[in-house]
């Protein structure tokens, strides 16, 4: 994974947020399971089975546990940290 020197600053540094791993993985299970129509949808209670969104999701979990066993590439390393930034600047500059 790409370290601090090879991504710009985060300028959301300071800002509290309250995500770890783990959280991030429990809210895409707890996505999945919406979807899969197990777990009510939390804004409407409404229970429905969308199959194309539960396997994105479930895909979405696959491709970071494969990634996560062989490591990203330099260019996959590049485009997170630029993605990164980009979002929380955008985040930054909305919330000042």
């Amino acid at each position: 994974m790409a370290d601090d020197k090879t991504c710009k600053d985060n300028p959301m540094k300071g800002v509290p947020i309250d995500i770890t791993f783990t959280t991030f993985i429990y809210s895409l299970s707890s996505s999945a399971m919406v979807a899969l129509g197990e777990a009510p949808e939390p804004g409407t209670g409404k229970v429905e089975f969308q199959p194309q969104l539960a396997k994105h999701t479930i895909d979405m979990l696959g491709m970071l546990k494969e990634k996560f066993d062989k490591g990203l590439d330099a260019e996959e390393q590049k485009l997170l940290c630029d993605i990164v930034y980009n979002l929380r600047m955008s985040y930054v500059n909305k919330t000042k």
